[in-house]
């Protein structure tokens, strides 16, 4: 983002700031990767959250004590901090996916998954096939490695494409 120094990506600082305010939600993409594994480095966390009204609350919660503001492409974060933005349950109910700057780093936040045949996979599918990974001190709720390889194979992304040798041989290692 045009020259502005954004705060560092720190997984460990947002999982801390989601469990205490009792988030439920699943790491995804890249972060997740990490987490199984990947030695691919990823500046960001992307989450998929459920999508009931108290949960958005709580992450809203959350989001503030992380003093979030949007994400915007071709704004500085200082030019974003200015923008009129409520972060309320409201807001995130009325929005599929939204991209946030905070005191941990990029974070995204995602309804769900895209599947092979396009439809949008929800956090009470994932959450019954995720999976809890141990990262350096702390404890990552991860969407499953299949589901993950099936959204980078459905978002198509050279970055995601790049990244899909590497998840299927950490799969397949592990027998999923």
């Amino acid at each position: 983002m045009k020259g502005s120094k954004n705060p560092p990506h720190n997984l460990r600082q947002l999982i801390e700031v989601l469990d205490r305010h009792q988030v439920d939600y699943l790491v995804v993409g890249g972060a997740a990767a990490v987490a199984y594994g990947a030695q691919r480095r990823t500046e960001d966390a992307d989450c998929v959250v459920r999508r009931e009204r108290d949960n958005l609350t709580r992450l809203a919660n959350a989001l503030r004590e992380l003093s979030a503001r949007l994400r915007v492409s071709g704004m500085t974060d200082a030019e974003a901090k200015l923008l009129p933005v409520q972060v309320d349950a409201l807001t995130l109910e009325m929005a599929g996916m939204t991209t946030w700057m905070t005191d941990a780093g990029p974070f995204d936040v995602l309804a769900g998954l895209e599947a092979a045949d396009g439809r949008l996979v929800m956090y009470d599918e994932l959450v019954e096939r995720a999976t809890e990974l141990h990262g350096a001190g702390f404890v990552v709720r991860a969407a499953s490695l299949a589901d993950i390889i099936e959204a980078k194979e459905r978002a198509g992304r050279p970055k995601d494409l790049e990244a899909l040798p590497e998840l299927r041989a950490i799969q397949s290692k592990s027998g999923g």
